[in-house]
C-alpha cells in the first residue's frame, strides 16, 4: 500500500491570497506580509475549521480573491511568495506526471503477494482475474471521479469522496466512510509492521553472518546451486522462523544466543517499537513525505530482480486444467477469491483519486490518464506475478511452495534479495508514520475536532495501532491473509457499494435510471459482498 501521501496532507488547506497592497518588499527574492494580511489569513483559516469541507457557508467567497496574476502563498514565517497559478483553478501537473502519481500510489505491498494469489487461483484463472478486477475497479474508480459532477446546484469543487457520501447518505455515509477508511489505513499499517519485521529479521541475519564469517544453511527444502530457491512452508505449517545450521567453525554459543534474541516473530516485532512509536507521535511527519520516491525505486528494483531471477531459473510450467500433481497446481482452483481479495486492495485508490486528479493540468484528460495508469498498474502486477510463478523451479519444488511474500522464497544470504529488503524496509519505515498521521487526523479530528487534542490521546491511539501490528506479526504473520481481508472489507464500501449506489441514486433523481443500469450496478454490489464473504469461507 505505497501512497502519494504528500498530496493528502494538504488537501484541506487553501492557499492564502494576499492583496498586492499588503505585501511589503524586503528584497528581490522574498516579500513580507503585513500584520493586516497576516491577521486576515488567520481569520480565514479559523473560519474554515468551524465547518466540514463540504459546508461552503464559512469559506471565503471567490469574488474577494484577486486576479490569478496577483495570487500569493502565505507562509507562517511571515513571507509571501508569488506563484504561477492556472486560471482554471487546477494544478499544473502534466498527464505524464499524473499517470505516474497514480501508478506510484497503487504500487504498494500487494505486489509481493500477487504470485501467491496466482498460485491460489491457478495460473490461467489468475491472469484472467487480474484483467477482470483491473477493469472492474477502474470502472468503479471512474464512477468516483464523476460522482461530484452529478450533484446539481452545489459547488463541489473542494469535495472529496467522503463528502459526496455524506451528501447522499447523511451521517451514516460520513461515519461509515470513516470506518472503512480506517480499516484500509490500519490494515496497511499492520501489513507494514509484519513486512518490516520480516525484512529487519532477514537483514540482521545477513549482516550478522557476514560480519562473523558464518556459513548458515536454512533447514528447509530448496534447490541447489548459486540461484537457490527455498520452500519455507514445507518444513512447517507455520511461517519460517530461525531454523538454520551453522557449518563453519566459530563461536557456536554466540550464534545460538543471536538466534534466540533475533527471532522473526518473538523478538524483532518488539524491537521496531523503539524506533516507530516515537515517530508516530510527531505532530506533523511531513518530513517523511520527501522519501516517497523510494516507493518507485523499490518497485523498479523488484521488477529488475524478478527479471534477473527468471532469466537464471528458466520457465517451469505444466498445464493441468483441473487436476493437481506433486509439482504443479491446476489452472482453475476454488481458492480464487483469495486472489480477488488481494487485488481489491492492489487496485484500491478510490479514496484519494479525486485529490490526485485535481492536480492534473488538463482536466478533460482525467479519464484517459486514469485508464492509462490502471493499465500500467495491471501490467506491472501481471509481469511480476506471472514471471515469479512461471520461473519457480518445479520440479524439484512444488508451486505450492510460493510464499505470501515471494521474497521469502529466496534465502537470507541472497544478495539481490538482501538489497530489495533494505530498500523496502527503509521505504516502509518512512511511510509508516505518514499512514499513522492520516489515521490520527481522520479519527481524532472527527471525534475531538483536533488532530492532536493532547499527547495522551495521540499516544493511546498509536499504542493501539502499534499493538495490532505487533500482535499480527507475532501470531498471524500472513500478509496475504491480512491484505485480502482488509482489501475485501474496505473495497466493499469504497470500490463496489458507494460508487454504484451514488450513481444509481443520481440517475433516479434525474429521472434517467434504466433497468439495465440498475441491474448492472446491483450486480457490482453483489460481487463486492460475495468477495468479502468468500474471504472468511476459504
Amino acid at each position: 500500500l505505497s501512497v502519494s501521501l504528500f498530496f493528502l496532507f494538504f488537501t484541506s488547506f487553501r492557499p492564502f491570497h494576499v492583496e498586492p497592497t499588503n505585501i511589503v518588499s524586503v528584497n528581490d527574492d522574498m516579500q513580507r506580509v503585513t500584520d493586516e494580511a497576516s491577521a486576515m489569513n488567520k481569520r480565514i483559516h479559523y473560519y474554515s475549521r468551524l465547518t466540514s469541507p463540504a459546508d461552503r457557508a464559512l469559506i471565503a467567497p471567490d469574488h474577494v480573491l484577486p486576479a490569478p496574476d496577483e495570487i500569493y502563498v502565505y507562509s507562517p514565517l511571515g513571507t509571501a511568495f508569488k506563484i504561477d497559478s492556472c486560471t482554471d483553478g487546477y494544478g499544473k501537473n502534466s498527464s505524464i506526471v499524473t499517470i505516474f502519481m497514480i501508478w506510484n500510489t497503487m504500487m504498494g505491498t500487494s505486489i509481493l503477494s500477487i504470485p501467491w494469489g496466482i498460485k491460489q487461483a491457478g495460473f490461467t484463472s489468475g491472469i484472467i482475474l487480474i484483467l477482470l478486477m483491473g477493469i472492474l475497479t477502474l470502472y468503479c474508480c471512474y464512477r468516483v471521479v464523476q460522482s461530484r459532477k452529478m450533484i446539481p446546484l452545489v459547488d463541489t469543487s473542494n469535495w472529496e469522496f467522503p463528502d459526496v457520501c455524506k451528501h447522499y447518505f447523511g451521517s451514516f455515509g460520513q461515519w461509515s466512510s470513516l470506518l472503512f477508511s480506517m480499516v484500509s489505513l490500519v490494515g496497511a499499517m499492520v501489513v507494514y509492521w509484519v513486512l518490516m519485521s520480516n525484512f529487519l529479521f532477514n537483514t540482521g541475519k545477513f549482516i550478522y553472518n557476514f560480519v562473523h564469517d558464518i556459513n548458515v544453511t536454512d533447514i528447509v527444502p530448496g534447490t541447489n546451486g548459486s540461484n537457490k530457491v527455498i520452500c519455507p512452508s514445507a518444513a512447517s505449517s507455520h511461517p519460517p522462523q530461525n531454523r538454520s545450521v551453522m557449518f563453519s567453525s566459530g563461536n557456536y554459543t554466540g550464534f545460538e544466543l543471536f538466534e534466540e534474541w533475533w527471532n522473526k516473530s518473538q523478538t524483532v516485532p518488539f524491537y521496531l517499537i523503539a524506533v516507530l512509536l516515537p515517530l508516530l507521535n510527531l505532530k506533523s511527519p511531513s518530513f517523511f513525505a520527501k522519501f516517497n520516491v523510494l516507493g518507485t525505486v523499490s518497485v523498479v528494483y523488484l521488477v529488475f530482480l524478478v527479471t534477473v531471477k527468471a532469466a537464471r531459473l528458466g520457465i517451469h510450467l505444466e498445464y493441468n486444467w483441473f487436476t493437481e500433481n506433486e509439482f504443479f497446481v491446476p489452472e482453475f482452483r476454488i481458492l480464487f477469491p483469495q486472489l480477488t481479495g488481494v487485488l481489491t486492495l492492489a487496485f484500491f485508490i478510490h479514496n484519494c483519486v479525486i485529490t490526485l486528479l485535481q492536480n492534473n493540468r488538463n482536466q478533460e484528460n482525467n479519464v484517459r490518464d486514469l485508464s492509462i495508469a490502471y493499465f500500467l498498474v495491471g501490467l506491472t502486477y501481471l509481469y511480476v506475478g506471472v514471471i515469479i510463478f512461471a520461473s519457480f523451479p518445479s520440479p524439484p519444488l512444488s508451486k505450492e511452495c510460493i510464499e505470501q511474500n515471494f521474497l521469502d522464497n529466496f534465502p537470507s544470504d541472497d544478495i539481490m534479495s538482501f538489497v530489495a529488503r533494505i530498500f523496502l524496509l527503509f521505504q516502509m519505515m518512512t511511510v509508516y508514520p505518514l499512514l499513522g498521521y492520516l489515521a490520527r487526523v481522520q479519527l481524532l479530528r472527527q471525534f475531538f475536532g483536533n488532530p492532536y487534542p493532547s499527547v495522551f490521546h495521540v499516544l493511546v491511539l498509536n499504542i493501539a495501532v502499534v499493538g495490532a501490528g505487533v500482535a499480527m506479526a507475532r501470531f498471524y504473520p500472513n500478509i496475504g491473509g491480512i491484505i485480502r481481508y482488509s482489501g475485501a472489507t474496505c473495497g466493499l464500501a469504497f470500490v463496489f457499494m458507494y460508487p454504484s449506489l451514488i450513481y444509481v441514486i443520481s440517475l433516479h433523481r434525474a429521472g434517467q435510471l434504466t433497468w439495465p443500469a440498475l441491474i448492472i450496478h446491483v450486480f457490482i454490489i453483489l460481487l463486492g459482498l460475495a468477495n468479502l464473504i468468500a474471504q472468511f469461507l476459504l
